[in-house]
């Protein structure tokens, strides 16, 4: 089974777990992305609605998980095939919240050309703005090495994916937030 470590600052990353904590408990009991229904069978949009809030619910878990008492002994996260989805649906639900609630002041060309200077932003911008930029490189983290896994699913019994040459290896994101090969 392919699998990246990522080690990562706690001095960058400790901080935002405290706003990915919160955001996390909104998301809770509100879906990340709102829905508006008003055609569909009010019971079974109801159970559709539950349903995503509940799958919500676990990928939360999962990628809140991921910051357990081992992070702050060795700094270190793990990925794989049966979490990457997981997690990537996670941390674009909290992007979500921060993008609606948080960082609704900055347009989406702002946010996502990546060209937003911190020291620019407001002081109440700023944590948000560097959760959101540190979930969306989590994402692209997965998706750069494990990108196979996501798009065909768990793997068949017996079957697992193989690394390629340049995808081996730790991943670390040190505290000026450039991704070196470890």
């Amino acid at each position: 089974m392919k699998r990246i470590e990522v080690k990562l600052s706690l001095s960058v990353v400790a901080p935002l777990l405290d706003l990915m904590k919160a955001s996390s408990d909104v998301l809770e009991a509100q879906i990340a992305a709102p829905l508006t229904l008003d055609d569909i069978d009010a019971d079974f949009r109801d159970d559709w609605k539950a349903e995503l809030l509940q799958g919500q619910q676990e990928e939360l878990h999962a990628l809140m998980g991921l910051f357990d008492s081992d992070f702050f002994v060795n700094g270190v996260v793990a990925f794989d095939e049966d979490n990457a989805e997981i997690i990537v649906r996670a941390c674009s639900a909290l992007r979500l919240r921060l993008r609606r609630h948080d960082l609704k002041v900055l347009g989406d060309e702002q946010l996502e050309s990546g060209g937003v200077e911190l020291e620019s932003l407001p002081a109440p911008l700023q944590k948000p703005y560097m959760c959101y930029v540190f979930l969306g490189t989590i994402q692209e983290l997965i998706i750069q090495h494990l990108d196979a896994a996501i798009l065909r699913g768990p793997s068949e019994p017996g079957v697992e994916f193989e690394a390629a040459e340049d995808d081996e290896g730790d991943e670390e994101i040190g505290g000026d937030g450039e991704d070196e090969k470890g």
